[in-house]
């Protein structure tokens, strides 16, 4: 009797067990049933934890979390932009079928059984699917950031009393490129929203010529010059031109015509290389290097007169004439009593509005010289130029080259040399006369300064009816000299 309630107690037990395993298993099944229904704990879609959620709830927190505006940093200035306005838009159907498959890649009793053991696989992480139209964003950068946040680098101006130029402001400009990238970047992470525009610094350009012309009229101004100065400036490399002319410290027309004193050297010495050939007989390299370095008449003369004899000054200015140097010529030769051989008339000593009574004998004009120095300097470095255009195999690349150096044995210290660092190279012929008054008109230079920054021409001719003194002539024109370097050469 005792054996039989022992075993109906067992039985009552047995069942009972059975009856809560079922309504556990029950439980843990409708559990499960409502968790599969759901994205699997731990899933993340992009960088987004969505585990638990349905997929209306994870595309809402996708929206919302790579919606946030992205924040541009450029310079000192934040830039807050919505995604969608640079092109960017999430691929939401895409995204929530993988997290779908995520869930549901195994069967139902599998996981379940998996679930009942609490050994349930990590789920992967579904990566981001979104699209970027690089043209929006580009456009976008182009248009609005440009514009408003780019910085123009500022020029140089001449400051104000002195004869030097500001620095200069350099610029900023975008790097659009790198911030291209940077942004899609930022675009398709939801934490870092932050990015930094990147940009390239740009140097200060080069002074306009309009504030050389006013630095060079200031200067003119301060010394209270109240004759005709004419100035011809070339960055022989660039090929930017500049030339000026001032009367009574007034603007005028160029191309005036000028007493050429010594600067007609320059011209002579180029016909003697191209009717010699190198190394030149002695005793014409000797009235070269006196002619050039010590600026004496007598072996202009005997250069001219062992080439062409004494109808020399006539050769001499037909070939000026078929080079284009129209407003150039000798009109006689250079010793006390010289017979005019002719009176050149030209276009620019038959101007009306200025005269500076330039000499019968020897003429020039700014121009005219500033554009034979370039020729000499094209036909050194290149090969080419007016002069060996039309000399032709007469005159060679290496002629032209010793040539210029010559010209750098000219070491006077005064005018062009005078606002130049003693270290920079100088090719140039100065030139000045007492007239038959016993006193200064004229005083000219012209020469090719090699500066660190630019190669360039510069040929100044001053004149005035009364006099100039030497000194202050000499002050102002290496004042005038030092703005022209210094034009070309600001630092950054």
């Amino acid at each position: 009797m005792k054996r039989s309630n022992t075993i109906a107690i067992l039985s009552w037990v047995s069942l009972g067990l059975i009856f809560l395993a079922v309504m556990l298993t029950g439980f843990q099944l409708i559990r499960y049933s409502q968790m599969r229904s759901n994205y699997p704990l731990d899933l993340t879609i992009g960088d987004i934890p969505v585990g638990g959620l349905n997929s209306t709830q994870a595309a809402e927190r996708l929206i919302r979390a790579y919606g946030i505006p992205i924040e541009m940093v450029y310079g000192d200035s934040v830039i807050q932009v919505s995604p969608s306005s640079i092109g960017f838009s999430l691929n939401l159907e895409t995204m929530l079928a993988a997290a779908d498959l995520q869930r549901t890649r195994r069967g139902f009793w599998e996981d379940f059984w998996n679930y009942i053991w609490n050994s349930l696989p990590k789920p992967q992480p579904v990566p981001l699917s979104a699209t970027i139209s690089e043209e929006r964003l580009r456009d976008y950068l182009i248009n609005e950031i440009v514009p408003r946040y780019d910085q123009t680098a500022k020029a140089p101006i001449p400051v104000q009393g002195s004869v030097g130029f500001s620095q200069g402001e350099s610029g900023r400009e975008l790097d659009l490129n790198r911030s291209i990238i940077l942004v899609q970047q930022a675009l398709r992470s939801a934490t870092e929203r932050r990015v930094s525009l990147p940009y390239n610094r740009t140097a200060p350009p080069q002074a306009s010529s309009m504030s050389l012309e006013y630095m060079i009229r200031q200067i003119l101004q301060q010394n209270e010059f109240d004759g005709v100065a004419e100035f011809y400036i070339l960055d022989v490399d660039r090929r930017n031109e500049i030339s000026l002319a001032f009367s009574d410290l007034q603007s005028i027309p160029t191309g005036v015509s000028f007493t050429a004193a010594s600067t007609i050297k320059v011209p002579i010495m180029i016909y003697t290389f191209a009717n010699r050939d190198l190394p030149l007989p002695d005793s014409m390299q000797r009235s070269l290097e006196l002619m050039i370095e010590i600026s004496e008449n007598s072996p202009a003369d005997e250069l001219l007169q062992a080439i062409s004899g004494n109808m020399a000054p006539n050769l001499f200015t037909e070939d000026l004439r078929n080079m284009g140097y129209t407003n150039t010529f000798l009109g006689g030769l250079f010793y006390v009593g010289a017979p005019l051989l002719t009176r050149h008339s030209t276009t620019a000593n038959s101007r009306t509005d200025v005269n500076t009574d330039p000499d019968a004998y020897n003429q020039t004009t700014p121009i005219d010289m500033g554009m034979m120095l370039d020729d000499l300097y094209l036909c050194s470095i290149y090969n080419g130029g007016a002069l060996k255009a039309y000399y032709g195999d007469r005159l060679t690349q290496q002629e032209c080259t010793t040539m210029i150096e010559e010209l750098s044995k000219n070491k006077t210290a005064v005018l062009l040399e005078a606002g130049i660092p003693e270290t920079v190279r100088v090719a140039h012929k100065h030139g000045w006369i007492l007239e038959r008054d016993g006193l200064i008109h004229n005083i000219s230079d012209a020469g090719i300064v090699y500066s660190p920054k630019a190669t360039y021409v510069f040929v100044m001719f001053f004149y005035h009816p009364d006099q100039l003194v030497f000194d202050p002539t000499n002050l102002m024109a290496s004042q005038i000299s030092n703005a022209v370097y210094q034009y070309f050469n600001q630092s950054n």
